[in-house]
């Protein structure tokens, strides 16, 4: 049996209804208890205004860095697994969620695959994501670009850190 290296993955969580904070926990929890795969770091939690849809209530957003053996489409069904499992429905595009996960960026991957895009193609674009990104990992960079230069090329209007810390997953 071979060994494979651990990739790092940085991941985008996100909700807005039910209890949206408990829901980004326990899919966090789940994906630490895969054998393949460890959380390393989880930013604090960010409430932010809904993106492209703004008829719905805030969003509570987090980050979360990985370390995983999994396949790139093997962590995506693990994802998609733990939304299911939280009871996470699909009905409309950048609607309102319990619970929300998806891969930003997997290791220095490229890929185009139906369903899986890396890096994510719209993380650019968002600061509900570069924000609490910069927090657990400052010095990273996309396209050539720190996120510090990155998040000033945005609007950041509407974007508060709440006192939860780094920890808020754990309990």
């Amino acid at each position: 049996m071979s060994i494979s290296k651990k990739e790092r993955v940085y991941l985008s969580l996100g909700g807005n209804l039910g209890e949206p904070a408990k829901a980004m926990a326990a899919a966090l929890r789940m994906l630490d208890d895969d054998p393949q795969t460890e959380v390393v770091a989880v930013s604090s939690l960010y409430r932010t205004a809904p993106w492209g849809k703004h008829d719905q209530p805030d969003f509570l957003n987090a980050t979360a860095e990985i370390a995983t053996t999994l396949p790139p489409r093997e962590l995506l069904e693990l994802c998609l697994e733990s939304e299911r499992k939280l009871k996470r429905v699909r009905e409309e595009r950048w609607g309102p969620r319990l619970v929300d996960i998806d891969i930003l960026v997997f290791g220095d991957r490229t890929i185009h695959e139906a369903g899986l895009e890396v890096p994510h193609p719209r993380m650019l674009e968002r600061a509900f994501v570069l924000v609490p990104l910069s927090e657990i990992a400052p010095d990273f960079s996309v396209g050539g670009l720190s996120l510090a230069k990155r998040l000033k090329q945005i609007d950041r209007a509407g974007i508060e850190r709440l006192p939860t810390g780094r920890d808020w997953w754990r309990s």
